[in-house]
């Protein structure tokens, strides 16, 4: 008989300690889909934006909120190596948008807590709560660490309980990613045919990428040719492409004189039968220097040189998949120009530009 009373009373005991619990102190509705987010989530990086978002807020009228990050899910102290800033982005915490008064912001930096308290209250709304670049993270990587929210209609942020939830986040090194990509530089030279354009001037010889073969040339007319230039690069400020020639052209002792006019100041050529001449032109009309498009009006032509990098025909600031230009080369003579077979080579060089 002894023992059965002895359990009877055990059992009332155990059932009636909860209800009175239950029935005397009102407790907190938990947050759905709650998370705490980073806008860096490396150890130690100062200055980060943290936000801490939530669903299912109680539609009730609130005067504090506080958020503890921790190294517990219960208690615990602040994670090693993080220090608390006080700015609260009011305009992009929708849960604070609709309410006004969030002014009184104490941030005890010692122990990681947020209280924000407003003595007038007001009721939030779903969606997060925005804390603007304030934040230096902790120092341990791949540690779960946890914030915890609480909001209360008590200026004390201890009673009248609304809301709360507790989440977890982790530090980590991130991943460093490399890549290299090699410079590229294409460039050809083509032949161009006769009855071509460039400069508004038509050619009257066929050329190949290697040679501009004017054969007899006599004062009724000038000879046109020239080439076709293509080039493709990766190089970040673009390229350039220089001309130059081996020699004037060249016929034993004898020669015929360069085009007067030059790249930096080119001039009309002259009309067959005037002055002997041998010169370029280029259509392109983004050359770099004082006057890019000093080349594609008149037409105008400078004489060759034998210096490398002074001749400009092609240019390009920027990277280019595949861009074409045309350079033209035109040559006369007078009466008492010496027979002979002459021969210079024009050279072409593309410059990237890294």
């Amino acid at each position: 008989m002894k023992k059965i009373a002895r359990i009877a009373i055990t059992i009332m005991v155990v059932f009636a300690f909860p209800l009175y619990v239950f029935t005397s102190q009102a407790r907190a509705a938990v947050l759905t889909n709650a998370y705490v987010s980073m806008d860096d989530s490396r150890p130690s990086n100062a200055a980060t934006t943290y936000t801490f978002s939530f669903q299912g807020v109680t539609a009730s009228n609130i005067k504090c909120m506080k958020i503890q990050f921790s190294d517990s899910v219960v208690a615990g102290s602040k994670p090693t190596g993080m220090t608390l800033g006080g700015s609260l982005d009011v305009t992009s915490s929708t849960y604070l948008s609709a309410m006004t008064g969030w002014t009184s912001i104490t941030v005890t930096d010692a122990t990681g807590l947020f209280t924000i308290t407003n003595a007038t209250g007001a009721v939030p709304g779903n969606g997060n709560i925005v804390f603007t670049a304030d934040i230096t993270n902790a120092s341990t990587k791949e540690v779960a660490y946890y914030a915890r929210f609480n909001s209360y209609d008590n200026v004390d942020c201890a009673t009248t309980p609304r809301d709360s939830a507790v989440v977890s986040y982790i530090y980590t090194d991130g991943v460093t990613v490399t890549a290299t990509v090699d410079p590229t530089l294409t460039f050809t030279v083509a032949g161009i045919n006769s009855g071509v354009s460039i400069n508004g001037t038509n050619t009257n010889v066929i050329s190949t990428a290697t040679t501009v073969p004017f054969g007899i040339i006599t004062t009724a007319g000038n000879k046109i040719g020239g080439n076709e230039l293509t080039v493709a690069t990766n190089a970040a400020n673009g390229f350039t492409v220089f001309t130059k020639n081996t020699q004037l052209l060249t016929s034993g002792p004898n020669t015929i004189l360069a085009h007067t006019g030059t790249n930096a100041t080119p001039t009309t050529f002259p009309a067959a039968g005037v002055t002997e001449a041998f010169g370029y032109t280029t259509e392109d009309a983004t050359l770099s220097g004082g006057t890019p498009a000093r080349f594609t009006t008149g037409p105008t032509y400078a004489g060759f040189t034998t210096s490398f990098g002074t001749n400009e025909v092609f240019y390009s600031a920027t990277p280019i998949s595949s861009t074409a230009v045309e350079v033209g080369l035109q040559l006369s003579i007078v009466g008492t120009t010496k027979a002979g077979t002459y021969t210079t080579v024009v050279e072409y060089s593309a410059v990237p530009i890294y």
